[in-house]
């Protein structure tokens, strides 16, 4: 009986067992791949061989394929091509893996193929543009052309007013526009205005570089515009620009050249002249020397400057109009300083000749009247000191009106030579013939000669 019981239990776990494996069994996935219509390797190879063969650069590549793996072979012509190809490869239909074992060319020649390819087709492009393009220079000359033509009619410009210089650099510009305009023109027959903005860009970077390289040289150009419009100054005027003197030879477009009282050349930057404080002696012909002298504090400074006074009169070249002045300038420990004053005409006298003369006649007339000029000295005045009586102490202008003396002084002053002096005019004017370097000054009148020393 026991053994009954036994068979009966064993076949039950055996059935149990068997019932709970089938259970398990049909809850596994089916991890079987099932191909339904796939396509044949054969059909695989011909579809990527029309692809390659459609492709510039993939025509050396040799395809195989084998149960859906499809291996690359050969040379291609760049790295890009041959990652190209193994993209489209793996999208076929079919497809389980791709071997690529393509190697990038690298001869010369397989180099040279697409830049050569390229060429070509860039050759039948401007074949076809030809006309265009014959078209578009034609517009490019013909502008270019008239604007020359119109650069030459400056006549309006000079009916303005503008000085040489200035009506160059507007007809200038008139050209440049007109042709930049026959420019925009062309491009626009070849349907490559985008390169305009592309130019401009690059002319204003450029602009900016060259505009830093050659700033000085701008700088003097345009001065030389301004000054040639203004006309500051004319060929012989004698000017001051700083420190700097000289008389004007000529303006250029980038200096100014002066003949110094040396007779050296000096170039002056035109843009220095323009921003530096500048004197003309030559515009106004009347001009004004001064000098200082110092004389005793114990004489009689009415009398004093009606010596000074009466000797530039007599004096050849001083204008009686303006008349000449005294005054005092300073009053000092032993010395009173009076300043003399006196005018002159620059067409007909010397200012350096007058101005020396004037100084050596006062000096002259001083001492024939006994007028001290003392240098700076210490007085030491004693409690009982002897008082010394009028006719032991005789003023010193009492000899200044003594007739005889005072008629020395005016024979004198009525020999000095104050005439102009033309040598510095001579070795202009002969620079003037001899050196054809540009001047954009007009020529030298007698009044743009003047005579200033």
């Amino acid at each position: 009986m026991r053994q009954w019981i036994q068979l009966v239990l064993a076949v039950g776990v055996f059935y149990c067992a068997g019932a709970w494996a089938q259970q398990a069994g049909s809850e596994q996935p089916d991890t079987e791949i099932k191909v339904v219509n796939a396509p044949q390797d054969q059909a695989i190879a011909r579809r990527l061989t029309d692809i390659t063969d459609s492709i510039s650069g993939l025509e050396n590549v040799e395809i195989s394929v084998n149960s859906g793996v499809i291996t690359l072979r050969g040379e291609v012509a760049n790295d890009q091509l041959k990652d190209d190809i193994t993209v489209i490869a793996s999208r076929l239909e079919g497809v389980v893996h791709v071997q690529n074992q393509l190697q990038e060319q690298l001869a010369v020649r397989s180099r040279l193929a697409p830049a050569t390819e390229k060429f070509r087709e860039m050759l039948g492009t401007t074949i076809q543009m030809l006309p265009l393009l014959l078209l578009a220079v034609l517009a490019v000359v013909l502008f270019s052309m008239l604007g020359s033509w119109l650069a030459r009619r400056n006549a309006l410009l000079r009916r303005l007013g503008l000085s040489e210089l200035a009506t160059n650099l507007g007809m200038r510009f008139v050209r440049l526009i007109v042709t930049s305009i026959g420019i925009l023109i062309a491009l626009e027959l070849l349907d490559a205005t985008a390169l305009v903005s592309a130019m401009l860009g690059v002319a204003g970077v450029i602009g900016i570089a060259l505009g830093f390289a050659f700033r000085n040289i701008v700088e003097n150009y345009l001065a030389g515009v301004l000054l040639s419009t203004r006309n500051p100054f004319a060929i012989g005027d004698f000017i001051q620009v700083d420190d700097m003197t000289g008389k004007v030879m000529r303006l250029t477009s980038r200096d100014t050249v002066l003949m110094t009282l040396d007779g050296n050349h000096l170039r002056i930057p035109n843009s220095q002249i323009i921003t530096s404080p500048m004197t003309n002696f030559t515009r106004n012909p009347l001009r004004r020397f001064e000098f200082n002298v110092g004389v005793s504090v114990e004489l009689d400074l009415v009398r004093v400057r009606e010596l000074a006074i009466s000797t530039l009169h007599s004096m050849p070249g001083i204008l009686a109009e303006p008349r000449p002045r005294v005054l005092v300038q300073e009053l000092g420990d032993s010395t009173v300083t009076i300043r003399i004053f006196a005018w002159l005409d620059q067409r007909d006298t010397d200012f350096l000749k007058a101005r020396s003369e004037a100084i050596r006649l006062v000096k002259s007339a001083f001492d024939q009247a006994g007028i001290e000029m003392p240098e700076p000295i210490y007085r030491i005045h004693m409690a009982n000191r002897a008082e010394k009586t009028d006719e032991q102490q005789p003023s010193p202008l009492q000899a200044a009106t003594t007739p005889p003396e005072f008629r020395a002084a005016t024979a004198d002053a009525a020999a000095v030579d104050v005439s102009t002096d033309t040598t510095i005019e001579q070795q202009l004017n002969a620079e003037l013939n001899q050196s054809d370097e540009q001047n954009l000054l007009p020529a030298a009148t007698d009044k743009a000669a003047g005579k200033a020393g």
